[in-house]
């Protein structure tokens, strides 16, 4: 573990007010104490370096509601030179390597703390809600050292070469008046522990506040910056302060958890719905020592239950009996809140990115609100959270009836998952059993949450009745959170990068594309040529490749002589062409001509999409944000997030919403500005189509309609759009919705080709279009009804068959179940299964293996029996078992499958594989 040496935290303050530095005995840590008397760091933790103290005996001059805490932090620091900032949304959709806001110092990363821009203030004080998932399983356990979501008060002072704010000393001397003079927490109470912290890219020393056991604050003076682990020094150092505001509050009450110094009312209306009635004396018992729980350090929940029952009088057991249902309420008090902020600043449940980590989150919820008999009241709790934040948080309420929508439609997915998910867990434990194994290992239950939401409970649970054991951590969702709380590497263009050496050292590529995007032929000098492939100009009008338009085609003429341009890419600040055919020289003039037509499709389908996601976001909800784009000349893709399947009739709304925007021409205007300035008039909603880099970003302005951070070419006015048609609708996966569309002609297009197919209809079923539907309901009706009587004969018929099969073929006994051979005259598949269906209903214990074969193919039907399965019988692998000596594959259920391939030749190897696969399930169980 690194460690800074004694000079990083010896500041002239302790000196002062007499300070000493002492090593802790319990957790090898330096602190800084004013009591001579003090031999440990003092914080309450797993090392048992204390006790909570302030239970019962609150150390402040008075008790502190949250928002009089709140305002007491804020109020010192605004009057100690420091502007309040308004808190930053808790979904970091500035940042492209994480998620969520789980820290103040997160807002001004990476472009104020590496000097790209300006703070909005210097210094500055800010209370910022945020989350962090990565301590989801100790919440409740530690009676509310850790939450998913806290406020984070802030003071930050970024200190350049040039101008120097304040730094270490006055930091601690600042924290110091705060807890004293305004709180009224006795000097010699106050303990500074050393520690690093390092987070978001940063690094540096830091001092944390403990008073009476309860780590209050961490004062980080932030001077690295981390690089493969390498701590290099930055040329700005910044303060960055965590104050606990939940955590201050709690101190100030002395209550029995943080909880319940927080939530009140809410936390009350919990207790009530569930039943429970908390024994306050034992939680005011078991909160002095909460301290010791930490399930990262403490891996088994009952050992943790024992540190702290020799200290009240009580068994593992009987503590663990009592507690559970308190600190299941305690965490659901906090992930309801979590999600309560999280859906009403647009996150979708799905099973990626910060999706995924609001899927986890409500799955926990609904999973803790179950153990306390209450999952349908989950929407009840999370009306009581909005009710109870939304004065001091106003967008809550005005995301009321969305966050329950949204919560309602994943409780009712999540609610099937765990309904289908026995089975699955069966056939999984099924199959380890048939390969000697016993148990369900760590790595396999997060791929099973992973791939299908199995909760670890119910796949312990079920496959304990099959004879598996399972691995739960008690840090289950903490370890699942923590491979998802960074987003992925963004991906590398190998062919940009390859280049970026090669045009070091040109000057920037003026933009024609940007100055003029009408422009449709330019002039220009050639700078290089590289690789005899690519060209650089002194300036293009060739658009290159971003933000989901694809690059510009066109040509170069030289000299009587003509060459293609195929692709552009961006380098850094040099834009390089692509070309086939002969090369201009260096030093050469050259007439630039993109492909006209094909650009101005691609401006009008660019700016399509931007007044499409707005519309989307007025027909939908405020939750619908860009997943992704790819705009084309013909017909262009807006992927947005959405909870649900987009109805017809909303697809109509964001049509006639957006086409309006068209009629009325507003005007597009697009413009460079100062990111900072640009954030603070449009908030972050700029970020649909992801972060853009960079000091300055270009702001492209749809009339009052839409506005966002683009790098892409559009139309001056929406009337030259013409049209927006929505084509057709997909959803790619859970919680994005895909709409493709088109534009102009291409919209007319499509709609005049619908038309020709409805006339053509029309004409088939001989009736006028008003009255289509009802002459095609006649028409389906009457083939469902004669497909009902086919229906009917063909079972009759396969009743018939299987008899005459079950009388003159007879099975053969392999074990306890019974193998049944039989050869078709034809490939007829549906005959196969009806046949084979009615043999396993009267028979459990037979497999039916049925096949045929002609000059091209050999296919095999496979069916088992109910009682077949149960004794290990797997038609799935036998029929693939069959296949591949077929030359082909198979696939299907335990209870059925089917196969086949292109060598018919090989049948009999099939059927002898197939019996000797039988043979080894039968032994296997």
């Amino acid at each position: 573990m690194r460690r800074f040496p004694e000079e990083e935290y010896h500041i002239p303050f302790f000196d002062e007010i007499g300070y000493v530095r002492r090593l802790c005995p319990s957790c090898k840590e330096y602190f800084w104490t004013q009591d001579l008397s003090q031999e440990t760091c003092g914080e309450a933790n797993p090392d048992g370096c204390a006790s909570y103290t302030f239970i019962g005996r609150p150390p402040t001059r008075k008790p502190y509601s949250l928002r009089e805490m709140r305002e007491a932090f804020l109020s010192f620091f605004e009057g100690r030179g420091h502007k309040r900032i308004k808190p930053y949304p808790v979904v970091a959709r500035w940042r492209d390597d994480l998620y969520f806001t789980h820290a103040s110092i997160i807002d001004f990363q990476p472009y104020v703390t590496n000097g790209v821009i300006p703070p909005p203030a210097n210094p500055l004080v800010i209370a910022q809600p945020c989350i962090r998932f990565v301590d989801i399983d100790n919440v409740g356990l530690t009676f509310g050292r850790h939450l998913t979501i806290f406020e984070m008060g802030g003071h930050h002072a970024f200190n350049y070469p040039d101008q120097e704010i304040y730094w270490k000393d006055e930091t601690v001397r600042y924290h110091h008046e705060f807890v004293t003079n305004i709180l009224g927490i006795p000097s010699e109470e106050v303990i500074y522990k050393e520690g690093v912290w390092s987070g978001g890219g940063n690094a540096g020393p830091d001092l944390e506040g403990i008073v009476r056991g309860l780590e209050i604050s961490t004062l980080v003076f932030m001077k690295f910056k981390v690089v493969d682990d390498e701590f290099i020094e930055l040329p700005i150092r910044t303060v960055d302060t965590g104050y606990g505001i939940e955590r201050y509050t709690w101190l100030s009450q002395g209550g029995v958890s943080c909880f319940h110094a927080v939530y009140g009312s809410v936390l009350k209306g919990i207790f009530d719905m569930a039943g429970v009635e908390p024994d306050e004396g034992l939680l005011t018992d078991v909160a002095k020592f909460s301290g010791l729980i930490d399930v990262e350090k403490v891996v088994d929940r009952m050992a943790a239950r024992k540190r702290v029952a020799k200290f009240v009088g009580l068994s593992a057991e009987g503590l663990d009996k009592a507690l559970t249902p308190v600190e299941n309420a305690f965490a659901v008090a906090d992930h309801t809140k979590c999600l309560a902020f999280v859906l009403a600043e647009g996150v979708v449940p799905s099973n990626v990115r910060e999706g995924y980590l609001a899927r986890l989150l409500l799955r926990r919820t609904y999973r803790l609100l179950k153990a306390l008999g209450i999952e349908r009241k989950l929407l009840d709790v999370v009306s009581l959270q909005i009710g109870h934040w939304s004065f001091d948080f106003p967008h809550l309420s005005k995301a009321r009836d969305e966050v329950l929508e949204v919560l309602s439609t994943e409780r009712d997915k999540y609610e099937d998952t765990l309904r289908r998910g026995a089975s699955l867990v069966r056939r999984e434990a099924q199959k380890l059993r048939a390969k000697g194994e016993s148990k369900i290992l760590t790595e396999a239950l997060i791929q099973l949450y992973d791939s299908h939401g199995l909760p670890p409970e119910l796949v312990r649970d079920v496959a304990k009745e099959e004879g598996i054991t399972v691995d739960v951590p008690e840090s289950f969702y903490a370890i699942v959170a923590k491979r998802h709380v960074q987003a992925p590497p963004l991906a590398v263009d190998e062919e940009a990068k390859a280049l970026e050496e090669k045009v070091k050292g040109l000057p920037e590529t003026k933009a024609i594309y940007y100055e003029d995007p009408y422009a449709k032929e330019f002039e220009a000098k050639v700078l290089k040529v590289i690789e005899d492939r690519y060209v650089v100009l002194d300036a293009t009008a060739f658009y290159p490749e971003g933000g989901g338009q694809p690059a510009d085609v066109g040509r170069l003429s030289f000299g009587g002589r003509t060459c293609e341009v195929v692709d552009v890419k961006k380098v850094g600040k040099v834009v390089v062409h692509l070309v086939k055919g002969e090369l201009p020289s260096e030093g050469t003039v050259v007439k630039g001509e993109i492909d006209w037509d094909r650009r101005y499709a691609l401006m009008k389908a660019h700016t399509a999409t931007h007044i499409l996601i707005s519309a989307a976001r007025r027909a939908l909800g405020e939750h619908v944000w860009q997943s992704g784009a790819q705009k084309d000349v013909e017909r262009s893709r807006l992927d947005i997030s959405h909870h649900r399947r987009a109805s017809l009739k909303e697809v109509h709304e964001i049509e006639k919403l957006a086409n309006a925007v068209i009629a009325q021409d507003v005007s597009i205007e697009a413009r460079w500005m100062p990111r900072e300035v640009a954030e603070h008039m449009y908030g972050f909603r700029l970020y649909q189509g992801g972060v853009v880099p960079g000091r300055d970003i270009r702001v492209v302005k749809v009339g009052d309609w839409d506005v966002e951070a683009c790098g892409g070419t559009h139309v001056k006015n929406a009337g030259e759009i013409g049209f927006i048609k929505v084509v057709g609708t997909e959803r790619i996966q859970d919680g994005v919705e895909r709409l493709d569309f088109s534009v102009g002609m291409e919209a007319l297009k499509f709609v005049q080709r619908n038309e020709e197919i409805l006339r053509e209809l029309a004409e088939v079923l001989n009736a006028p279009l008003e009255r289509l539907p009802k002459a095609a309901k006649r028409f389906l009706d009457s083939y469902k009804e004669i497909r009902r009587r086919e229906e009917r004969l063909l079972k009759e018929i396969a009743l018939k068959e299987a008899a005459f099969i079950k009388e003159t073929v007879e099975a053969k006994k392999i074990g306890n179940v019974r193998f049944l051979k039989k050869k078709f005259d034809e490939v007829d598949v549906e005959r196969m299964i009806k046949i084979a269906s009615e043999l396993v209903k009267s028979d459990p214990h037979l497999v039916t293996l049925f096949y045929a074969v002609d000059e091209a193919i050999g296919r095999v039907v496979i069916m088992a029996g109910e009682a077949a399965v149960n004794l290990n019988v797997n038609a799935s692998e036998l029929a693939k078992v069959a296949a591949s000596s077929l030359g082909g594959g198979g696939s299907g259920r335990p209870d059925f499958a089917q196969g086949g391939g292109t060598k018919p030749e090989m049948i009999e190897e099939a059927l002898t594989k197939a019996e000797e696969a039988l043979k080894k399930q039968v032994r296997a169980f």
